[in-house]
């Protein structure tokens, strides 16, 4: 300090100016960064459940945060780019104008749609059944697809291209949420290298290290305690089950592992019952619906919605079958969570695929020609992708009802038999616990739907982002007041990068049914923006072939196969080098440890000869 007061007294008047400036700037921007910590979305209640249960249920509740500002900037995307042009050009905003081109060469059959809208005198039973399904007053609303039937938005002399902008915009908000997850999932990926790298390290953290001394609040030093004391004893716990498995016989270890294969057998038959059960009941439902007559709505209602049940039952019983099972296979905590949640992801990601499968297989039945003209099953499904949208609505309402009925009708009523009955039957039973591997389903589960339902139902994302943040405050209330913590306490760094990688496969499932909707299925003629294309993916060629004879060469030069092939062997080569630079420092951080146990050897060497001179 006195070397740099010296050094100031010889500086000009302008470089002294700088660097007082520059404090001052940093000054500024550590303080603003304090303040906008405040800002964050409930960042005081996320900071309480840490400190009273502990961090493995504070990351369930961070990474529903995660999904709520994920689904609000997808809804932004949206509503920009798709929503917005076509409300200004419909109300004709700021001059505006639209353009609307009939389908060339198409049948006149396939471009008729008539949304069934509701009309006249309506009883408030059917706004609330519309509301459930999406039928009536929503079909024709900015919700779903059929909707967009813009061509064109013209403002002034600048003309908006809304298939292409519709088209884009898709692939924008798949590709923001790869990046984001991914981004995310290094980051857990690197914490969990860090404490899995060396257990002694992580306790000297903890001990020496883990205290933040710029708390002076009572409140939060206690919570910070609470918190600091789950992290050991969740460490604690895998350090006792790790020396209970080291000292197993051989008796013991052949009948943990015989009753692990006997409990995985019982999985893989309740999957694929499960499986077999949708199938057969979706296969029902759709060959049975129209034949109930018209006068017994209640047998057609059911009738529709038999899949709906049956996908709700299996994903509500499934999960408690395997959080049993999983407490006779004697796992570690982190292995418990990550392995429920494998199971219970076959479980609930095949639900999505057999309905998405079904429904394909009903707009593509060509038998009798019913898709000659058009290519698809027009009478049936004159408008598809906005029906596609209507079940990938409906499984978001009902996923949202069934969270909210299990609380209210199952876990509330159970706390109060707990609390006021000394039956020892119910006193066995307990308090719900707050599976952290099931919730994290549940929300994984709904965020697919939306990944998927977003093409078909562009204003899907906000309904997602309203959803998450009521199940935010449903789940918080649940935890602090009807359930009880899990009794093995879960650890967040291993279980955060799990979460994140489970929604990762979510994604790329995602990815499969939205790529074969835009590329392979004939879009619809009598709906959307995509009516005059044989596909949604025809836009992208149409609109370069409107582009500068010199631009066009160059882009189908980037997608042909001589520039892919040169690209994908320089990313081999990329890729190989930061393999190898990856072992390199790997072997130089082997060294370093080598010399740090070399070096505290020496000390106690000449520690032990200065005790035996003295």
């Amino acid at each position: 300090r006195d070397f740099y007061q010296a050094d100031v007294k010889y500086l000009s008047k302008w470089k002294k100016w700088k660097r007082t400036s520059s404090k001052s700037l940093k000054k500024v921007l550590n303080e603003v960064k304090g303040w906008s910590s405040y800002l964050v979305l409930w960042r005081h209640d996320i900071h309480s459940i840490e400190g009273r249960f502990g961090t493995g249920i504070q990351s369930y509740f961070s990474f529903l945060r995660f999904l709520v500002l994920l689904n609000f900037i997808n809804f932004i995307l949206m509503f920009s780019f798709v929503t917005l042009p076509t409300i200004i050009s419909t109300y004709g905003i700021f001059n505006s104008t639209v353009a609307k081109i009939s389908p060339p060469n198409i049948e006149y059959n396939c471009t008729i749609y008539e949304p069934s809208g509701n009309k006249g005198l309506v009883y408030f039973f059917t706004y609330l059944k519309d509301l459930l399904s999406g039928t009536g007053f929503l079909e024709v609303t900015s919700l779903f697809y059929g909707y967009y039937t813009i061509d064109s938005v013209w403002i002034s002399i600048m003309r908006y291209n809304l298939p292409l902008a519709y088209l884009l915009a898709t692939f924008a908000y798949l590709a923001l949420s790869l990046i984001w997850i991914i981004k995310r999932s290094v980051e857990g990926f690197k914490q969990n290298l860090v404490h899995d790298a060396d257990q002694f390290q992580s306790y000297c953290n903890k001990v020496f290290a883990g205290w933040d001394f710029c708390i002076t609040d009572p409140n939060a030093a206690r919570l910070k305690h609470r918190s600091l004391q789950y992290e050991l004893q969740t460490d604690l716990e895998e350090e006792r089950l790790k020396q209970k498995i080291e000292h197993r016989t051989i008796k013991e270890k052949l009948r943990i592992y015989s009753l692990r294969i006997s409990i995985n057998i019982i999985v893989l038959a309740i999957l694929l019952g499960c499986f077999y059960s949708i199938y057969r009941v979706t296969v029902f439902s759709q060959e049975n619906s129209n034949d109930v007559s018209n006068t017994n709505f209640q047998a057609n209602l059911l009738v529709q919605y038999l899949p709906s049940i049956v996908i709700t039952l299996a994903n509500l019983i499934g999960p408690l079958i395997f959080t049993f099972l999983i407490q006779f296979e004697d796992y570690l905590p982190a292995f418990e969570i990550i392995l429920t949640l494998m199971r219970c992801v076959f479980l609930r990601l095949a639900n999505i695929v057999v309905l998405l499968f079904s429904l394909w297989s009903q707009i593509s039945n060509c038998t009798a020609d019913k898709c000659k003209p058009c290519g698809y099953n027009y009478k049936l499904y004159p408008c598809w992708e906005s029906d596609v949208g209507r079940e990938m609505y409906k499984l978001m309402i009902f996923d949202l009802i069934i969270i909210l009925a299990v609380t209210l009708f199952v876990d509330f009523p159970r706390k109060l038999l707990v609390t006021h009955c000394s039956c020892k039957l119910v006193q066995w039973y307990g308090l719900p616990e707050f599976g952290i591997s099931n919730n994290v389903l549940e929300i994984i589960y709904g965020q697919t739907i939306c990944w998927i339902g977003t093409f078909f139902s562009p204003l899907l994302p906000a309904i997602a982002t309203v959803k998450y943040f009521i199940i935010f405050y449903i789940k918080k209330i649940s935890l602090k007041h009807t359930c009880k913590p899990s009794a093995k306490p879960i650890r967040a760094s291993s279980s955060n990068f799990f979460f994140l990688a489970v929604l990762l496969i979510g994604l790329v499932l995602a990815f499969i049914p939205v790529g074969v909707s835009i590329a392979s299925i004939p879009s619809s003629k009598a709906c959307g923006p995509f009516r005059n294309f044989n596909t949604s993916w025809e836009v992208v060629p149409v609109t370069i072939l409107e582009f500068p004879r010199g631009l066009q060469k160059f882009l189908f030069g980037i997608a042909s196969e001589a520039f892919a092939v040169p690209i994908f062997m320089v990313i081999c080569l990329i890729m190989f080098y930061f393999i190898a630079l990856a072992g390199a420092h790997k072997r130089v951080v082997e060294q370093l440890r080598e010399q740090l146990v070399l070096e505290s050897r020496d000390k106690m060497f000449l520690i032990r000869k200065i005790t035996e001179a003295q």
